[in-house]
């Protein structure tokens, strides 16, 4: 109780204000003016708090024993109304939430197995926080959040699962062992593939290019002669006729044959050059 007429309530806080014991109202942060010994204040905290569940033992759905914690994060809803329920609708919310939090996990593991429950923590939280929340309404009191935090089986259960686990995990670790062998020898077959297929390409390249290099040879030759026999016909055809002649000549004269040969004729030109082309050799 207080004699000074002035009370401070903090931005943190709500105050309830009671006359001659009846509740006269809510008062907001700041300063205020009461009466001495006729009006009574109760100071609310409205920040975010927590408490602690405490461990206790509990049976699963498959009759294992296991311990288990937990934590509540609440808080006062800072209106009026909800802040005259936390003090007239409970006697400790304190209290009452711890009581409530331990009743309320002895319910919901006792009907799940061990598995699940250690296995299912995030929807053991968000089953408990909605037990909680609707139970701790009335009372003006909004919970936050709600955590787990250990859930111990029996030795000789926690010893089975050590071992559980440990075989998963070399398992996995053979698993993953095998598989990236695997990619590796994948690896190495597709490496052999592709150098077959460039070994391959590089026999067919040079194929095609002997093949393309003899066809162009023989397109050059075949062009070479054509343009020695257009030379000869544009060069020689005259000289080839001549040529005939001047055979015909020499069999007609094995034969003594007498012949009047006119001395313009272009046959004199090719006696006269053999004939010249004989005195030459004689005279060597």
């Amino acid at each position: 109780m207080s004699l000074i007429p002035l009370v401070t309530v903090r931005p943190t806080e709500r105050a309830v204000i009671e006359r001659f014991g009846k509740y006269k109202g809510c008062l907001n942060p700041g300063l205020h003016f009461i009466i001495p010994i006729v009006d009574h204040v109760y100071f609310v905290n409205i920040t975010e708090q927590m408490v602690d569940a405490e461990k206790q033992e509990v049976i699963t759905g498959d009759n294992l024993n296991c311990t288990v914690d937990a934590q509540i994060y609440f808080k006062v809803k800072e209106d009026e109304a909800n802040v005259k329920a936390s003090q007239y609708n409970v006697d400790n919310y304190y209290r009452q939430i711890v009581a409530i939090t331990r009743t309320t996990l002895r319910d919901i593991i006792g009907k799940k197995p061990f598995k699940e429950v250690n296995s299912e923590r995030g929807k053991l939280n968000k089953v408990l926080e909605q037990e909680l929340e609707g139970q701790t309404k009335p009372w003006g009191i909004s919970v936050v959040r709600t955590e787990i935090k250990e859930i111990e089986p029996p030795e000789d259960v926690q010893e089975t699962m050590n071992k559980v686990l440990k075989a998963e995990n070399e398992k996995r670790s053979a698993v993953d062992f095998a598989t990236a062998k695997e990619t590796e020898a994948d690896g190495k077959k597709r490496a052999e593939i592709k150098k077959a297929e460039g070994v391959k390409r590089a026999m067919v390249l040079s194929a095609e290019g002997a093949k393309q290099k003899q066809e162009l040879e023989a397109k050059g030759k075949a062009e070479a002669i054509k343009l020695v026999n257009e030379s000869a016909q544009k060069y020689f055809k005259d000289q080839a006729v001549e040529y005939e002649k001047l055979q015909k000549l020499e069999k007609t004269l094995s034969k003594n044959t007498k012949f009047v040969i006119p001395s313009d004729s272009p046959l004199m030109d090719v006696v006269s050059m053999m004939l010249g082309a004989k005195a030459t050799k004689e005279k060597k």
